[in-house]
């Protein structure tokens, strides 16, 4: 079923989730993360094996709806973008993500959090918070220099440099790059082997894997607090502004 952008449908004990606004390049909004955080959160009380994230398009996600998250910022822990990144974060269920072109923003941060990533050579890893006058989430912060170094951090938080997939390959973000045409089949092959394991014995080696999970939460909320300031801020306002002026001129 899709609804509000994002397409979830349960199957073969899978529950796919797929991000379907191609024509925004799946650009996330507050209501699709309200789908999102609800597809993640129901997933083990629903007896699900296996989550798949992909997206429809040649765009992962360009990240934020920048006009819909002005419109309708965060306003606390409860907030849509909250729950989800919670959920991805402390989630018994395990996560395979298959990544095409561009992944911005959350669409890189939210990989950080998946178990299996599959990507293929078109992957490209942006986070340019820092350009918008904002500050990392989903525990970034804490999880990118964790999982390629503070100095490789550094240059894709501060200077926006971009990841190409075969750099996440070698960082240990990406599991396997594959190439367009078989990136979904061999990720839900993947999602379906899950899924077909011992459910308990799956659930207590990600419990086991993600032992943590109090420290990134933290760090979670820590950014959020920092993110929702930095987006009241008339530097972050002048940083988006120029962005939309720069897009209108195509």
């Amino acid at each position: 079923m899709t609804s509000l952008g994002v397409s979830v449908e349960d199957r073969q004990g899978v529950r796919h989730v797929v991000l379907d606004r191609p024509d925004k390049k799946n650009a996330l909004t507050a209501a699709m993360y309200g789908v999102l955080a609800d597809a993640v959160n129901s997933a083990s009380a629903d007896d699900v094996g296996a989550l798949l994230l992909q997206a429809r398009g040649d765009t992962f996600t360009a990240g934020n709806d920048l006009r819909d998250f002005l419109d309708q910022p965060p306003h606390g822990e409860d907030a849509p973008v909250f729950r989800f990144l919670t959920g991805i974060a402390t989630t018994d269920v395990p996560i395979v993500a298959a990544v095409r072109g561009n992944a911005v923003g959350i669409g890189t941060t939210m990989l950080l959090h998946c178990d299996l990533v599959y990507a293929s050579p078109s992957a490209k890893l942006k986070v340019p918070f820092v350009d918008l006058g904002l500050v990392p989430e989903a525990a970034s912060s804490v999880l990118l220099p964790r999982r390629i170094g503070r100095a490789r951090a550094g240059a894709a938080l501060f200077l926006g440099e971009t990841i190409s997939a075969d750099e996440a390959y070698a960082n240990g973000i990406v599991t396997k790059i594959i190439s367009d045409d078989a990136l979904d089949a061999e990720a839900e092959a993947a999602a379906r082997a899950i899924a077909a394991k011992p459910r308990q014995a799956v659930r207590e080696t990600k419990r086991l894997i993600t032992h943590d999970r109090d420290t990134v939460v933290a760090a979670i909320m820590r950014e959020g607090t920092a993110f929702r300031a930095r987006l009241a801020s008339d530097e972050a306002r002048a940083a988006m502004s120029a962005f939309f002026q720069r897009g209108a001129r195509g």
